[in-house]
């Protein structure tokens, strides 16, 4: 058997990081058992389902690094299909025409309501003869479900769930004007597509007593289904908005890097012992239903963000280069000449360990890019820049004309060094407003690195334009 499993999201906006989580769950499965991972957009809600909405769920997927098998499926576009399955269910005896009309329905689920008992369709229409159907009435198509007995799923992640059928209505598969429900449509789509592995949250498992009672009537296979538990805040409630960011491009726009979120997502509900670093192949190679917990998972950003440091320090300078570009162009307003470019390239490695995201490593390079002095941060970097301080920035910058000839760090490190000790201060002194001349902040990679990367002009530039 080869194993097949789907994304089915709604295109109703961004891609949620809880949908995200289950993509990566369904495409590591796939790739764990060599099998295939389909892309199926469920659009049947016209009114709420958008083009931008469906371009950002294909884009952030791109973004995530979790490529799909094939063509995308368009749930809508297959109407015609689900509406055939529903015809063959009625040939069969196992759905017919509802003709109750919105204010008959009206009227029991209010009786219902009153008397304190659910309100489900009560069958009325179930084993009536249509000749009796008012006039002016267009009948939907219901499933005729088992009445009596259980509904059991063995579920992988869950276990085995049942539900008494009783609980369950005869739910309707085609509306008045011939369109075929969600309920139906996933069903059909899922089997024409193969699907042996359902992965979906938990939000779904109700749902699935219903679609596997379609699937029995129809006689088709019945696929393995694996309803993961949702993501919570850190406060223990369902991820809202309130909790922060939920779709996976503002992730991105915090300079978050693909892998880290795969991994953060992993590990979001699935274990591996205590392995927390784990790249996609050896994901691939452990990934098993068996690991994913019953809990709900609660989501930290801090630990995402620490996470994303790990990858960042791991990722050779050359890949991060282009990422941080853009936003180092977007944080100095233009373009980077080419001298810009590669101090930045040369400065990549020193602000690595001292960031967190691509937002960090672009505003700890932006600097190097600049030509001519930077702007001051802040009122702190402000306060370095003391009469005293800016008389020994233009005394330095002479005297760093004459000592640094080879402008190394070694050397550059031994001029300050001997100048601060020709002006009786000590190094600190002179390392203090040399940096904030320089980068602008009173934050900086090693001062001596940052000399050396700017050149002898470009330094000259800044400590006269600081001490001026």
């Amino acid at each position: 058997m080869t194993v097949v499993t789907r994304f089915a999201p709604s295109p109703t906006g961004y891609l949620h990081i809880g949908g995200a989580r289950t993509a990566l769950f369904n495409w590591l499965f796939a790739r764990h058992h060599g099998g295939k991972y389909l892309l199926r957009i469920e659009d049947t809600d016209r009114a709420r389902s958008t083009e931008p909405a469906i371009a950002a769920i294909l884009d952030g997927l791109s973004w995530l690094g979790l490529p799909w098998d094939g063509e995308v499926t368009f749930q809508f576009a297959r109407a015609a299909r689900h509406a055939e399955v529903a015809n063959q269910m009625l040939a069969a005896g196992n759905a017919y025409h509802c003709y109750a009309s919105p204010q008959e329905l009206d009227e029991m689920r209010a009786a219902q309501k009153a008397a304190g008992k659910p309100m489900r369709y009560d069958g009325r229409w179930r084993d009536r003869d249509p000749k009796e159907a008012p006039p002016g009435i267009k009948p939907v198509v219901r499933l005729k479900a088992p009445q009596t007995g259980q509904t059991i799923i063995n579920d992988a992640v869950q276990g085995e769930v049942t539900v008494e059928n009783a609980q369950l209505d005869d739910m309707i598969l085609l509306r008045a004007d011939g369109t075929p429900t969600y309920m139906l449509a996933v069903v059909v789509d899922d089997h024409d597509m193969a699907v042996t592995h359902v992965i979906r949250g938990d939000d779904h498992l109700n749902n699935a007593f219903r679609q596997l009672q379609i699937i029995r009537a129809m006689g088709w296979p019945e696929p393995v289904y694996a309803h993961i538990p949702l993501i919570h805040g850190p406060d223990g409630a369902k991820l809202s908005k309130r909790h922060g960011a939920l779709g996976v491009d503002a992730y991105r726009d915090m300079g978050f890097l693909p892998a880290a979120l795969r991994n953060y997502l992993l590990r979001l509900g699935w274990g591996h012992g205590d392995d927390e670093i784990i790249s996609t192949e050896q994901a691939i190679e452990w990934f098993d239903l068996a690991g994913v917990g019953r809990s709900a998972s609660r989501f930290d950003i801090a630990k995402l963000t620490n996470l994303n440091a790990h990858y960042l320090r791991e990722t050779p300078d050359a890949e991060l280069l282009p990422l941080v570009m853009p936003r180092i162009e977007d944080k100095i307003g233009g373009k980077v000449d080419p001298i810009g470019l590669e101090r930045v390239s040369r400065g990549m490695n020193g602000v690595k360990p001292r960031s967190r995201t691509l937002l960090e490593v672009a505003d700890n390079l932006a600097f190097y890019a600049r030509a001519g002095a930077p702007p001051i941060a802040d009122d702190k970097a402000r306060a370095i820049l003391t009469p005293e301080g800016k008389a020994l920035l233009g005394k330095l910058a002479s005297a760093l004309e004459v000592e640094a000839a080879s402008w190394g760090e070694a050397q550059i490190e031994d001029a300050v060094r001997r100048f601060a000790e020709s002006q009786g201060v000590k190094l600190g002194q002179v390392a203090q407003p040399l940096r904030v001349a320089l980068s602008g902040s009173t934050a900086s990679p090693g001062i001596f690195e940052v000399v050396a990367i700017l050149g002898p002009a470009e330094t000259k530039v800044r400590l006269l334009a600081a001490a001026g």
